[in-house]
């Protein structure tokens, strides 16, 4: 008897091939729009880029009502994300990635830029404001982004400014005091200066009511966003584009219950906050021998996320038990990368081979103190590391359908920490990554590649509490990924096709564990730690399909199939899980979208499935498999559209973040029972939006 994933497997495989079978039959006038992506160090047709890629672009976004990063996952294949917070600001690729940060500094495994900004860990911010495309680049970018891009990199893509004037207005409502106003202005400042502004405010009461306080009010979300934006062709050869944004998000959290629901009894609920300054000059010169770009960044972030850590009020626990925890960060960030690139009188070997090469500077900085119910003071650290990298690489054509593209990357990492308790590192480290690919095209509109690339993630060290000195400091974790893959173009332009293989050697696996302490009085200390203690094996696929079998119809699939297990992990309950799935890692993750158009009118239908996966490589917790109905029924004429859309219509409760602890519970009306504590997604949502060209 086949289980439910092997169900999905089948039926995802049969719709697949029932399209392209019916496919061929079938004249259809429209067809798939070329898609640039802008993550790599050229601008290039993602069809004839040789790696794994997602895109989502603004229409997409806009099918799914998305107002976050986070409302768009569920339909990127091997994408995960692990909340703990109202806003997702983690996440992992192909099993891969942290899913928390407490006292102690990470190294992130995922890169997150907004506008050429590095935001990697810090994505709370990532609202849809006026976004173009959002590009997920699967698996290690060790030539283009080095240490911060172990498992892959997200890109977000805001639109430029437009040489004739535009503007648009946009409100909507939905379930739970959801409202939403935007507007964008746009147009030509000067003959050579264009300019784009848009701004966004977006405010609900979240999802949870709190009995004990009588509101429904304290996972609410406030956020403001105001981007801007100026282009300027200053000759013929120079151009000169800046980007602004000012992101403000006043979020609450008070997401976890002693019963697992969604009605809280907290006292002192927390808070997700980050606000966030940022600033990019991307500025390109066409020479006569070879193009150079410079892009500098800047970006400064205050950020406070806290929570009522035994999640009731005085009273309820008979030994007085009361704690509330409060992390509030400033990080500033500063990059700087020059390339050189090869233009068409600059090619090497009898004009066969593209080259580029570069350096790249980052300098992070972060200040932390630490507000926390059992500290005789408040905890106070410094964290900062510099970085500087030169990366090089050569795009060869071997013949006249083959290509080489070799490319390799050399950092150095200067870290430097210390803290109120007196605890002081400074590591510096070497790093290297890279990547070769070959790629072949049978024809015009069809390609295959394989390739090899080294991803590595800088070393570092705990913090928390009072660990032993020998669980102080870990070392570099690199993987080996070996990618097959092939992308097609057919029917006219009307159906695209992507699949991908991978195989990846994890070594010296990073992996967080945990550990308790009993305190003075009792009460226990919980420890987080990292340590170099796993092996590890990521193995997987991923499809996806876009079909446009008639100028109304549009059909789109994609699935992402994963087994990331450890090879060896010892955790630090003498476990052996040698074997175990990695957290969040699950086994599956499928989307089937449908869109209808008839005139003015249009239907957009999706579907988004995912298998179950361990919250944690320290407990067995896991989620529940889920499917998530989503739908919007849009009138638009020439100015202006109005859409009535859903999200998870079938109102799921699905599980996005999970602990468990092990000696004992935190309800005291259980007598302290050990049992598995959840925080739940989305429920259904149902709202209205407006949108008007002026």
């Amino acid at each position: 008897m086949f289980d439910s994933r092997y169900k999905l497997y089948i039926t995802l495989y049969l719709f697949c091939c029932l399209g392209f079978t019916q496919s061929l039959s079938v004249a259809a006038e429209n067809t798939i729009e070329e898609i640039i992506v802008t993550a790599d160090f050229r601008d290039r047709n993602e069809l004839s880029t040789p790696t794994s890629i997602t895109v989502m672009t603004e229409e997409i976004i806009k099918s799914r009502a998305a107002q976050h990063f986070e409302e768009l996952v569920n339909a990127i294949p091997n994408l995960n994300y692990a909340a703990g917070s109202n806003r997702a600001r983690f996440f992992q690729i192909r099993g891969i990635g942290e899913r928390s940060q407490f006292a102690a500094p990470i190294n992130p495994s995922v890169g997150f830029l907004v506008d050429n900004v590095d935001f990697s860990g810090a994505a709370t911010i990532a609202t849809m404001l006026d976004v173009e495309q959002v590009e997920v680049l699967r698996g290690p970018q060790g030539t283009r982004y080095g240490a911060n891009a172990l498992a892959g990199l997200i890109n977000i893509k805001t639109h430029d400014p437009q040489d004739q004037f535009g503007a648009n207005l946009k409100v909507g409502a939905a379930d739970f005091n959801t409202k939403t106003i935007g507007a964008m202005l746009t147009g030509p400042m000067s003959e050579m200066v264009s300019g784009r502004l848009a701004m966004e405010s977006h405010r609900s009461d979240g999802y949870y009511e709190n009995d004990y306080l009588r509101t429904k009010k304290n996972n609410a979300q406030d956020e403001l966003s105001i981007r801007g934006k100026l282009n300027a062709e200053l000759s013929s050869n120079w151009r000169l584009d800046l980007t602004l944004s000012h992101v403000s998000i006043d979020n609450g959290y008070d997401a976890f219950t002693l019963d697992n629901s969604r009605t809280t009894l907290s006292d002192e609920p927390g808070k997700d906050q980050q606000e966030s300054d940022a600033l990019a000059i991307d500025s390109t010169w066409q020479l006569n021998n070879f193009d150079l770009k410079f892009i500098v960044s800047l970006a400064d972030s205050d950020m406070e996320y806290g929570y009522d850590e035994d999640w009731t009020f005085a009273g309820i626990h008979p030994d007085g038990y009361m704690s509330q925890d409060n992390y509030i960060r400033n990080r500033k960030t500063r990059s700087l990368e020059l390339r050189f690139l090869s233009n068409d009188s600059s090619r090497l070997f009898s004009n066969s081979t593209d080259w580029l090469f570069g350096v790249h500077t980052l300098n992070n900085d972060e200040g932390l103190r630490r507000e926390y119910t059992y500290l005789t003071s408040d905890f106070y650290s410094n964290y900062a590391f510099d970085t500087a990298a030169a990366f090089f690489q050569l795009d060869s054509m071997l013949r006249e359908k083959l290509t080489l593209e070799t490319g390799i990357r050399v950092e150095k990492r200067d870290t430097t920490y210390r803290d109120s308790e007196l605890l002081s590192f400074s590591p510096a480290e070497t790093l290297w990554g890279g990547r070769v690919a070959i790629k072949y095209l049978f024809n015009s509109s069809s390609m295959a590649y394989v390739s090899i690339a080294r991803g590595y993630k800088a070393g570092g060290f705990n913090t928390d509490g009072t660990l032993d000195v020998d669980l102080r400091e870990f070392g570099e974790e690199f993987l080996i990924e070996y990618e097959l893959g092939m992308k097609s173009n057919l029917l006219d332009n009307t159906l695209h096709l992507k699949a991908a293989l991978f195989h990846d050697d994890r070594n010296e696996q990073q992996v967080k564990s945990s550990t308790g302490r009993i305190r003075a009085n009792g009460s226990t200390e919980f420890i987080d730690f990292i340590g170099n203690a796993a092996e590890g094996t990521n193995n997987g696929a991923e499809f996806e399909a876009v079909w446009y079998p008639s100028e109304r119809l549009g059909l789109t699939a994609s699935l992402g199939l994963l087994d990331a297990t450890f090879d060896s992990f010892l955790n630090s309950k003498n476990q052996d899980l040698s074997g175990r799935d990695q957290a969040h890692a699950p086994g599956y993750m499928a989307h089937l979208a449908i869109d209808y158009n008839v005139g003015a009118w249009s239907i957009a239908v999706t579907l988004d499935a995912k298998d179950d996966f361990y919250f944690s490589d320290s407990h067995h917790v896991q989620s529940d498999p889920y499917e998530l109905l989503n739908m919007r029924v849009r009138y638009s004429t020439e100015r202006w559209s109005l859409s009535l859309w859903g999200r998870n219509l079938a109102d799921q409760d699905y599980a996005v973040r999970g602990f468990f602890f092990g000696e004992f519970g935190n309800d005291p009306r259980k007598g302290y029972a050990p049992e598995p504590y959840l925080q739940f997604g989305e429920p259904r949502i149902i709202g209205v939006t407006y949108e008007v060209q002026l």
